[in-house]
C-alpha cells in the first residue's frame, strides 16, 4: 500500500496544534463531503482519507506512533523499543547463565541493529532514517530490572442477587501475553559462545509474535465477587494482568462490575426501589400484603388510607454494608389499582360507596386543579 502523509493529506505542518488539525479537517471535510458531491467517486475518496487522516492526527497516541513510525505506525516498534526488549530478555538471561552478552568480538550494538532491521543502522518504519550515529551498546544498561507487565482492564456482569448476596462468577478473557517463544523481547537472537561470553550474531523478528513481544491469549477466571458491591465498582485482581516470565512482574487485573437490569428491583445509589401494586380496597381500608425482596418474601403492613406514590421503608434490605458504605433500604412504592371487569353485585357496592361519600360531602379531589385554573 503506498504511503499516505496524513499532514499532507490535511495540508498542515507537522507541527501544527490540535486546534489547527481540527480546523483543517473541517474546512476540507465540508468541501469533500458526499452530501455535498453526489454521485463523486474522487470527492468521496478524498472523504474518506481526510478521516482516516484525522483519526490518527487528532489523537495525541496514535500521532506520536505515527511521527515515530510513519507509515507502520500501528505495527512498528522504535529502536528504543526493541533495545528496551533486547535489554530485558539479555537481563534475564543474565540472572540465569551469569554472563552478559558481549559484542566485543562479533560487532557492535549498531551492527546489531543494522541486521535485525535490514541494514544500514536503525530506521524508522517508511524508510526514514533517524539520523545520527546509532546507539552504542555500552549506553544501554542490561541490569535494568525487567520490566512490569502492563495491568488489563474488563468488565463483568453480574445479577443483582449476587451484589446482594456475593458470588463467584467465570470470566473469560482474551488479553495480550507476553510471547513465550521470545520472552516479550520481540525477537530471535543467534549467538555464539566465546569462553564465557555470548556475542550476538544475527538477530530476526520472533516468527510466533511478529516482533511485537506479545500474542493473544485466552485465559479463563473464576472471580470472587464480594457481596454490597455497586455498579461501577472496580475489584483489582493482583497478578491476573498482563504476564511476564517472573510471576512478580505479572500486571495486575482491574475489574469493573456492572450489575444487570432487574426486573422488578431498581437501583438507587445502594437502595432497591420496587413499584408495588396495591387495590385501591387495600389502599382504602389497609392491608396485610407480601412484598418481594431480593432473596425472597417479606409480610408488609399497608396502612389504612394510603394514597398511590406512597413510599414504605425496609431499612437494611438494599444493597450490603462494604467498607465504609452502610447498607441501603428497600423502599416500596405504593401503585394503587383500581379493579376491573366488576360483575353486578360488586358495581352496585361501587356505586353505594359514591353515594355515601357524595351524601358525607367528601371534597371532589379535583376541586383544587379547578380553583387553579
Amino acid at each position: 500500500m503506498e504511503f499516505r502523509d496524513y499532514y499532507k493529506v490535511l495540508g498542515v505542518d507537522r507541527k501544527a496544534s490540535e486546534a489547527e488539525i481540527k480546523s483543517a479537517y473541517r474546512k476540507l471535510a465540508r468541501k469533500f463531503h458526499p452530501d455535498v458531491n453526489p454521485n463523486n467517486k474522487e470527492a468521496e475518496a478524498k472523504f474518506k482519507e481526510l478521516n482516516e487522516a484525522y483519526q490518527v492526527i487528532s489523537d495525541p497516541e496514535k500521532r506520536k506512533k505515527y511521527d515515530e513510525l510513519g507509515a507502520d505506525w500501528e505495527h512498528g516498534v522504535s529502536q528504543e523499543e526493541m533495545m528496551r526488549r533486547y535489554a530485558r530478555q539479555q537481563s534475564a538471561a543474565g540472572a540465569v547463565g551469569g554472563a552478559g552478552a558481549d559484542f566485543g568480538a562479533g560487532g557492535d550494538f549498531s551492527d546489531f541493529f543494522s541486521q535485525f532491521f535490514g541494514g544500514g543502522g536503525a530506521r524508522r518504519a517508511g524508510g526514514r532514517s533517524r539520523g545520527g550515529a546509532s546507539r552504542g551498546f555500552s549506553n544501554f544498561d542490561f541490569g535494568t530490572e525487567p520490566a512490569r507487565a502492563p495491568d488489563l482492564n474488563a468488565e463483568v456482569g453480574i445479577t443483582l442477587a449476587d451484589a446482594v448476596k456475593g458470588g463467584k462468577r467465570r470470566l473469560d478473557l482474551v488479553a495480550e501475553d507476553e510471547c513465550a517463544t521470545c520472552g516479550g523481547s520481540g525477537m530471535i537472537a543467534r549467538e555464539e559462545k566465546q569462553g564465557k561470553a555470548r556475542v550476538i550474531r544475527s538477530a530476526e523478528p520472533c516468527p510466533t509474535c511478529g516482533g511485537n513481544g506479545v500474542v493473544q491469549a485466552r485465559r479463563t477466571l473464576e472471580v470472587t465477587i464480594p457481596a454490597g458491591v455497586t455498579d461501577g465498582t472496580q475489584l483489582r485482581l493482583k497478578g491476573q494482568g498482563g504476564r511476564a516470565p517472573r510471576p512478580d512482574q505479572n500486571g495486575d487485573l482491574f475489574l469493573t462490575i456492572r450489575i444487570e437490569p432487574n426486573p422488578v428491583f431498581a437501583l438507587a445509589g445502594r437502595d432497591l426501589r420496587v413499584n408495588l401494586p396495591v387495590w385501591d380496597y387495600e389502599a382504602a381500608l389497609g392491608a396485610e400484603i407480601t412484598a418481594p425482596t431480593v432473596d425472597g418474601r417479606v409480610s408488609l403492613k399497608i396502612p389504612a388510607g394510603s394514597q398511590a406514590g406512597r413510599v414504605m421503608r425496609l431499612r437494611g434490605r438494599g444493597l450490603p454494608a462494604r467498607g465504609k458504605e452502610p447498607a441501603g433500604d428497600l423502599l416500596y412504592e405504593l401503585k394503587v389499582l383500581a379493579p376491573t371487569d366488576l360483575n353486578a353485585k360488586e358495581r352496585a357496592l361501587m356505586q353505594d360507596l359514591a353515594d355515601s361519600l357524595k351524601d358525607r360531602g367528601v371534597a371532589d379531589p379535583r376541586a383544587e386543579l379547578m380553583a387553579l385554573k
